[in-house]
């Protein structure tokens, strides 16, 4: 199979797959849904063509036949921002979450459906663009609108009464709405770096922001919005609330 396919407008993806048959499905499969697709079924043809053609999105497989999908991720995140989701077998949440934590935005686990994967894909292209903010810095999802200067939340125009913690962590997840955030990356980013371990400061704070936001939707619809992932972290569902 010639390593690039598809003649849609869409992005285009650098699908990193070692099983022939996998990788078959992926591109009949993402190209009918309009991706660009180009493949490579190990890390150093993967490298190679990522240099060589820069792609808007990778798929990687980390159990490749040469090098560590992780070593992938790394070479990548040392040139570029480009978006990574990690397509695995692995279930063990330790490698979820050093996927996430060397740079990938998102993981989703073999087997997998499609529409799904096509889903996160979106999620990541958008967020490789840059956060979703106004010319004055707000973040809006929804009916959430996340104002950074005025340090202020409203939900439908209702103020959401958040401590300082809670609004950082409230930021950091809808600055990645849709992706994955790990709770070591939510540590570091609000506590600092000598809280790594401190993992049961992040599940009191999202549950109480968690309940606010619940107490504010009209709806009620918001307290669900903050989706657990066990033992890897947090994620916005997205702009459906």
């Amino acid at each position: 199979m010639s390593p690039s396919t598809g003649k849609g407008p869409g992005p285009t993806i650098l699908v990193v797959e070692d099983d022939e048959e996998t990788r078959a499905v992926l591109t009949r499969e993402l190209s009918a849904r309009g991706y660009r697709i180009d493949t490579a079924e190990d890390g150093r043809t993967a490298l190679r063509r990522w240099e060589g053609r820069r792609p808007d999105i990778v798929l990687l497989d980390l159990g490749l036949p040469d090098i560590d999908g992780l070593q992938v991720i790394g070479r990548i995140r040392r040139e570029a921002s480009t978006p990574i989701v990690i397509l695995s077998g692995r279930y063990e949440e330790r490698e979820k979450v050093e996927a996430l934590e060397r740079g990938a935005d998102d993981y989703v686990t073999k087997p997998f459906g499609v529409d799904e994967l096509n889903a996160r894909l979106q999620v990541a292209l958008r967020h490789g663009a840059g956060p979703a903010a106004d010319r004055e810095g707000r973040l809006t999802v929804g009916l959430l609108t996340l104002d950074p200067g005025k340090h202020e939340v409203r939900v439908a125009g209702r103020p959401v009464d958040l401590t300082p913690r809670e609004f950082e962590i409230l930021r950091v997840l809808l600055a990645n709405a849709g992706r994955l955030v790990t709770k070591g990356r939510l540590l570091r980013a609000v506590w600092g770096e000598a809280y790594q371990g401190e993992d049961s400061y992040v599940y009191v704070h999202v549950s109480q922001i968690r309940r606010k936001l619940a107490a504010a939707d009209p709806d009620g619809r918001l307290g669900n919005w903050i989706v657990t992932e066990p033992g890897v972290g947090y994620r916005i569902r997205g702009t459906e609330a």
